[in-house]
Parts: C-alpha cells; structure tokens; sequence
C-alpha cells in the first residue's frame, strides 16, 4: 500500500452546523457573524453557497454582507456550539483505521493514510463523518500536505480531488502564484517584480534569486512551494499555544484615553483568565489598535519578567498605545499575552 496525505475540511463548516438546528434555512443566503446583526460592527466568519454567489465572503463587513445579498439570514456566532461540533469530527477521522491526524482548525484536518485507492479511502472517511455528525466535507487527495490542502479546492463542495507529482503541473503551473497555498496578494505582487507570475514560473525559478528577494528561509519555502513539495506525513504531535489574545470591535468608537485604558483592561483581564489555564505566565505583551476608518499598528513589548498581573499587562498595552502617538478615534483593541516557553521548549 502507498502512503497518502488526505486534507478534510468541511463544507460551509458555521453555516452548516446552524443549518442542523434550523433546516428550514437550507437553500437560503446565510452568513454567520458577530451577534447576527449587520447593522453593527462584525465581519463575516462563514457565508453559505447560496451568500457567497453574490460576493459575500469570510472577513467581509456585515453591513458590506447586507448590500451585497440583502436577502441574506445573519446568524449570530454560537463559538460552544462549533467546538463541540469540531470535536465530533476530529474524534471520526482519528478513528479511522492506521490515521495519523494533524489538526489545523476548528474545520480542517490533514489525515495520513495507507491505502491502495485514496480516493475510496476518502469517501469512507466523508461517509463516517456525515453518518457522526450530519455534515458534508470536501478532501483533497496528495502526496504531501501542500498538494492534499490545494487539491480540496478543486473537490468543493463533497467531492474528492487526486494532487500529485504526476498532475502538479496540468493542474497548477498555468494558474497565479496566488493559487498556492500561503501566497498571499503582496507576496504575489512582490514575485511578479522578479517576473514570476505563475506556479510553473516559481517552480523553475532560480533559487539564488528567491533568496536575495525573500531571504534564505522565505525563499527556499516559496521554490518548494511552486513545485508542490514539502511535508509528506501529518504530524499529530498535540499543538501548544504560544500566545492568547482577545480583540473587540467597538459598536462606538472609543474617543477618550479613559475609554482606552479600560477597555485594554478588560482585554487583559480576559488574557490572563486564558494564560492561568495553561500555566504559563506571559512574558511579552502585543497590543492591536484600529483606528476610525481603518488604520491597523501592532506593537509588541517584552516584560522585565513573566506575570499573571492583569495591571501590569494593561499598563503595558497601555504604555504601547501611547507610544503611538495617534489622536483619532479607536475602533479596536487587541491584547495579546505571549507566554513563556513550555518546559522542554515547542
């Protein structure tokens, strides 16, 4: 038997949970988002098929979501709800037989398998997934994890797609590097600078040239990525956070330094509740500012030593707001608690 990597990710994975426990939504425009109301302040977390034909996806603005589907059912985030559906899926594909399963999310998993037909073994694991949870799944099929997760796109949705070696380059070398997982718009625009456009273009690109461009590890990555390489197993070694955070958007925006201070203060509260569960005192403070319209900063600090001190994590997120100097009206905060290294290191 030959090894294969499969990437599950299930379909519509928000909406699909909510349309368990409201059937009469199939067939509908739903978007899942903030507390379900597009009037406010949130962005769309998952958009059903029927939404995302008129344009509205993850990451779009609610009232944005509105004007482009007004049709649309919003739903507020139900974040117990989906953990414990995400659960129920990760707990199927561990039981199948010989997996090795490596989480990425609450929605997607890369499952290694022996199997003579993956596609055969594919369809099983989506059977064992509807008839455990009622909900659809898509699984790209590949020889390594980078060919698995670009190969369920071309399956969506409930379909199964093959990715290796032997097609990577059918299937991918005409298409923008954009296509490629991990490369974003502004990594794709700085590749066309050195006159790589498509993923054949970057496959045969001189490494050298990559490197002077991105850096040796940046542009090692992004050669390997362009010919579909890399990881060839999942790693199911239990992931360790580095960092918690918490971030609000404000249905009003905050105007005063008083506003600021305490809503930082909240934000860190919440921080340290989330850090005492793993035991592991914050040792560097990273604070998010969005300023009115849409102006984002991060800035980080290092603490002269590691605490639990809600106080002192606020003072620092607080000192870092300062630091930046900027008048106009805030419209999120962010607060971020990275921790100390857990012992024996990640």
């Amino acid at each position: 038997m030959t090894h294969w990597v499969l990437h599950v990710d299930m379909d519509q994975f928000l909406v699909a949970v909510e349309l368990l426990r409201r059937p009469e939504l199939v067939g509908l425009p739903v978007v899942v988002g903030g507390r379900g109301d597009p009037t406010e302040r949130a962005v769309v977390s998952t958009a059903s098929y029927e939404a995302r034909a008129h344009g509205v996806r993850s990451g779009l603005a609610l009232k944005l979501a509105k004007r482009r589907c007004p049709e649309a059912v919003f739903l507020p985030v139900d974040f117990p709800v989906y953990e414990a559906a995400s659960a129920q899926v990760m707990a199927t594909l561990r039981a199948t037989p010989g997996a090795v399963v490596e989480v990425l999310g609450w929605d997607e998993a890369f499952v290694g398998i022996e199997a003579d037909d993956p596609v055969v073994a594919a369809r099983s694991i989506q059977a064992a997934v509807l008839a455990a949870t009622g909900l659809h799944c898509s699984v790209g099929i590949g020889d390594t994890l980078v060919r698995a997760k670009i190969a369920t796109d071309f399956g969506k949705p409930q379909g199964t797609f093959v990715l290796t070696r032997d097609n990577w380059m059918e299937v991918m070398g005409h298409r923008p590097t954009t296509a490629l997982w991990g490369v974003g718009n502004k990594i794709g625009a700085r590749l066309q600078v050195i006159g790589i456009r498509t993923v054949a273009d970057l496959a045969a690109a001189d490494e050298e040239a990559l490197v002077a461009a991105f850096g040796r590890a940046s542009g090692t990555h992004l050669g390997r990525l362009g010919r579909g390489g890399g990881r060839s197993r999942p790693d199911d070694t239990p992931w360790v956070a580095r960092a918690h955070g918490r971030e609000t958007t404000y249905q009003a925006d905050l105007v005063t330094a008083d506003e600021v201070r305490s809503a930082l203060a909240e934000l860190a509260g919440r921080v340290v509740v989330d850090v005492r569960k793993e035991d592991r005192a914050v040792q560097r403070v990273h604070l998010k500012v969005r300023f009115a319209p849409f102006f984002t900063f991060t800035k980080v600090r290092k603490l002269k030593e590691p605490t639990y001190d809600v106080e002192v994590i606020t003072q620092t997120a607080y000192d870092l707001f300062l630091a930046l100097d900027d008048q106009r009206p805030v419209r999120l905060l962010g607060v971020r608690g990275e921790m100390v290294e857990p012992e024996g290191g990640y």
